[in-house]
């Protein structure tokens, strides 16, 4: 074996962890900014104000399936990873669509006019807060650039079994060895002595 080929094991290994990381922060930052505040009402009279989340509901869920299908990636192989990689990628354009809909103007008044109404407030000024939005932004690109990664270089990736497969040329002597050990203990089980050469 090559010094090239002892090496591509770790490396395939690294790449496979670094996407992992880097999907699941994805995932993660999209989950917490939907739970953050969005909009502030300008005006001070104890009107709520609305998080991600309630702006736009399919944030959590699309961030949860996202953080399913990094397990799931990890638990298959070929074109079961490459299918699964295409769906996170498209539980992240879900993400990116949820963000850029939950900050619409109309959206965000019809929410305050719908919480706010026993307040007697009918249209509330607003402003939208960046930073929660940006956040969710930032995880739904981590979500789609690791979907599209796993389809185009997941192939190479070990799945969760791959160390207890064999390799490639093992087979066939282990296999001798153990139909040895067989016949021996078969030997055994018949009340013959299977070191007596006949």
């Amino acid at each position: 074996m090559s010094v090239v080929d002892s090496e591509r094991p770790d490396s395939g290994r690294r790449e496979l962890w670094a996407w992992v990381v880097a999907t699941a922060l994805g995932c993660l930052l999209v989950l917490v900014a939907a739970g953050q505040t969005w909009a502030r009402v300008l005006r001070n009279d104890g009107g709520a104000a609305p998080t991600g989340g309630d702006l736009s509901p399919a944030l959590t869920p699309v961030a949860l399936a996202g953080l399913a299908g990094i397990v799931a990636v990890l638990a298959t192989k070929g074109l079961g990873r490459r299918l699964v990689g295409a769906l996170l990628a498209l539980c992240g354009a879900g993400a990116a669509a949820a963000t850029w809909t939950a900050l619409s103007g109309d959206n965000v008044t019809d929410w305050l006019r719908e919480q706010n109404v026993l307040h007697g407030a009918t249209d509330l000024p607003w402003e939208s807060a960046p930073l929660w939005p940006a956040v969710a932004a930032a995880g739904a690109v981590l979500m789609v650039a690791g979907g599209i990664l796993a389809v185009v270089r997941g192939g190479g990736w070990a799945g969760m079994s791959a160390r207890y497969s064999r390799e490639a040329g093992a087979p066939a002597k282990e296999t001798a060895q153990v139909k040895d050990d067989k016949a021996l203990w078969d030997a055994l089980d018949r009340g013959d002595d299977p070191t007596d050469s006949r």
